[in-house]
C-alpha cells in the first residue's frame, strides 16, 4: 500500500472542493503542487476522475524525485522528515477536500448508512488500529453488528486480500442454513452458535442484509424487554 493509498483509503474525493483548495485541473486530472521544507521540495499530487489519488516529491537542488521518500529502511533521520512533511500535505488534503468513510468497502458504508437512518446509530471503533467499527443499542450496550477489516483468507482460502465483513447475531437454526449460501461463514472470532459472518463485497444483496440486520437488531430489543420485566 502507497503512502497515498493508506491516507485516503476511507476517504472520498468531494471534488467540488478541489480547485478551492488549490487544485488546478488539467486533462481529467487535478494537480497539486506545493514547496516545502524551506523551499528544497517540492510536492506533486494527483487525483483522477475515480478519486484514487498518488503523487511524487521532488529535490529542487536535483530536480529529480526523491527516492528515499518510499524506502521504508530510510523512513528515520533526513528522510523521515521528508516523508513526515510529504504525509502532513496529504493529510491537510484529506481534512479539506474529502468526505470520511466509517469503512472501506461500499456496501459496508451502504450498510452503516441504512443502520443509521433507521436506528440513529453510528459505529464506535473500540480498537486503536481501526480495524473493527462495532453497532450496539445504546439502552443497553449490546451489540449486533461488527464490522472488520480483515485478510480474506481467514474465512475462506478462495478469498485473498483485505475485505471487510460484518458479524450478526441470529438464530442457531437460521446460522445453519444461511452457511451454505455464498457470502456467509461460520462467525470469524464469534461465537459460532450465535453469531454469523458475512461478506461485504456486494456478494450478499444489500435487502438481505439489511434483513438480516434487523433480525440482529431485534435480539438486542429482546434482552432490553427481558431486563425491564425483571425490575
Amino acid at each position: 500500500m502507497t503512502i497515498e493509498q493508506k491516507i485516503f483509503e476511507r476517504a472520498k474525493i468531494d471534488f467540488n472542493k478541489l480547485e478551492t483548495f488549490g487544485f488546478i485541473k488539467s486533462d481529467n486530472v487535478w494537480v497539486y503542487t506545493k514547496v516545502f521544507i524551506n523551499g528544497d521540495f517540492k510536492a506533486i499530487v494527483q487525483i483522477d476522475v475515480a478519486g484514487n489519488v498518488s503523487g511524487d516529491v521532488y529535490d529542487l537542488d536535483s530536480e529529480e524525485i526523491y527516492i528515499p521518500l518510499r524506502v521504508e529502511s530510510m523512513a528515520a533521520g533526513f528522510a523521515g522528515e521528508v516523508r513526515s512533511e510529504y504525509e502532513n500535505i496529504l493529510e491537510d488534503i484529506k481534512a479539506h477536500c474529502c468526505h470520511i468513510n466509517y469503512f472501506i468497502h461500499p456496501q459496508a458504508n451502504r450498510m452503516a448508512a441504512k443502520i443509521y437512518e433507521k436506528y440513529g446509530d453510528e459505529p464506535i471503533f473500540p480498537w486503536d488500529d481501526f480495524s473493527g467499527g462495532v453497532f450496539k443499542n445504546p439502552t443497553n450496550g449490546k451489540w449486533y453488528a461488527i464490522v472488520m477489516n480483515i485478510d480474506g483468507k481467514k474465512v475462506d482460502s478462495k478469498l485473498g486480500g483485505k475485505l471487510e465483513v460484518v458479524n450478526i447475531k441470529l438464530a442457531p437454526a437460521e446460522i445453519q442454513e444461511l452457511q451454505h449460501e455464498e457470502g456467509f461463514y461460520p462467525a470469524y472470532h464469534m461465537n459460532k452458535k450465535n453469531w454469523i459472518t458475512i461478506v461485504l463485497n456486494d456478494t450478499v444483496s444489500d435487502e438481505l442484509l439489511f434483513a438480516l440486520l434487523e433480525e440482529s437488531y431485534a435480539f438486542t430489543l429482546k434482552k432490553h424487554t427481558q431486563n425491564k420485566k425483571s425490575i
